[in-house]
């Protein structure tokens, strides 16, 4: 299984990336939302680990891009949020 991880906290990046890999997963990382897109469009992901506040696109717009261009992989939303619009946001 192919997992990309698009988080620009370097430590919450290698901490997701290292317990992902011990467990046998392929991870790549990405530091930012346009990047995250490149890969994203480059290579075939089974599943996403986005952070919703990244710089340049953040995570909720890089969903919607992603899910316009066709892409059917899961996504996993992460966010210090916890509003229940922002649950909504994310759902919809």
């Amino acid at each position: 299984m192919r997992i990309l991880v698009v988080e620009d906290e370097p430590g919450v990046a290698q901490f997701i990336r290292q317990g992902l890999t011990e467990a046998g997963y392929a991870v790549d990382v990405a530091r930012d939302g346009e990047e995250g897109l490149d890969y994203a469009l480059a290579a075939e992901y089974d599943v996403i680990v986005l952070d919703i506040m990244l710089p340049k696109i953040d995570g909720l717009s890089l969903v919607a891009k992603l899910r316009d261009e066709g892409m059917g992989a899961s996504i996993l939303l992460l966010t210090a949020r916890n509003a229940v619009e922002d649950r909504v946001r994310g759902l919809d």
